[in-house]
């Protein structure tokens, strides 16, 4: 296994507002599990006209936490990184409180076509498919405050319409899921998408950011190594399923169990599907083959 450099525990209380760096605060939602570790960190960027990044489920104590953060102050942008059901849902109730602007690359699966079709974002589980930005946002976009700025990096992989926004006068990055603090992000074709996440990760090792605030867990201060070892443990993977098809195993429930031996079963379902990515990935690129449809059940092997 590759050793992965993450960061110490978070010290918070839910509906608790914290300032983790000038001008930057955080408000945690009570929605804590196997995939979003304590839960939904939004974060407030700048003072008096304000943006909030990932306003989180579709919980309203969250929303009246973060109100009463913001007390006095006017919420001028809604600013997603991607829309997984814990990080945008949020946008429809604190728009009950707000005039401010929803901004994000736009619907679930808007930039991921699959046999010629946007994924739809009832058939992903996870996707809300109900949010439709007000501002669609492109990669290099830049949305300001009166004394902020962020920088719109669209990083595709973990979804399709992932966007990481860069607070470029703190050299601070908010990755959203895309980089994590305590876990690897899920990859979950048919929105999911390998190559786009290695790309993405890729991208980050160009920057030179000081730190990243992502939705899930505490700060990542020395990002490039941590970025370096995603990509390593990526990599890893792609070798271990390459093993497994050498050895004659040839479909992805077999090699889960062996592959993710240190993981709770439950949670063997999702892992299957990063699995899945993996396979597509190097179907892609020629090393993997399989008769019929490569779904999540299909028989996989090395290309000779």
């Amino acid at each position: 296994m590759v050793a992965i450099p993450f960061q110490r525990a978070l010290d918070f209380r839910y509906g608790e507002v914290a300032e983790v760096a000038p001008g930057i605060r955080r408000v945690i939602a009570n929605n804590p599990s196997a995939f979003t570790l304590y839960g939904t960190g939004t974060y407030i960027v700048g003072r008096g006209a304000v943006a909030v990044v990932d306003p989180g489920p579709a919980d309203e104590a969250h929303i009246q936490a973060l109100l009463r953060a913001t007390a006095g102050e006017t919420i001028t942008h809604m600013v997603v990184t991607h829309t997984h059901r814990d990080h945008s849902p949020g946008c429809r109730l604190l728009a009950e409180h707000t005039d401010a602007k929803t901004c994000g690359f736009g619907p679930h699966g808007a930039d991921r076509m699959v046999g010629g079709v946007a994924v739809d974002g009832e058939v992903e589980e996870g996707g809300d498919k109900d949010f439709v930005p007000d501002v669609r946002v492109r990669h290099g976009d830049v949305l300001a405050g009166d004394d902020w700025a962020l920088r719109c990096l669209h990083t595709p992989g973990h979804t399709s319409n992932h966007v990481c926004y860069a607070l470029e006068a703190n050299r601070a990055l908010f990755t959203g899921d895309h980089v994590m603090g305590w876990s690897t992000s899920v990859v979950s074709p048919p929105d999911g998408h390998m190559g786009s996440y290695m790309a993405s990760l890729r991208m980050l090792l160009e920057r030179e950011d000081d730190v990243y605030w992502p939705t899930h867990g505490p700060a990542i201060r020395d990002p490039k190594p941590h970025v370096r070892a995603f990509i390593a443990h990526r990599r890893e993977r792609e070798e271990q399923i390459r093993q497994h098809l050498g050895k004659g195993v040839l479909r992805i429930a077999e090699m889960v169990p062996a592959m993710y031996a240190g993981v709770a079963r439950q949670l063997h379902a999702a892992a299957a599907r990063s699995v899945w990515a993996a396979m597509l990935f190097l179907v892609e690129q020629g090393e993997v083959e399989c008769d019929g449809v490569p779904n999540l059940d299909a028989e996989f092997r090395l290309r000779r």
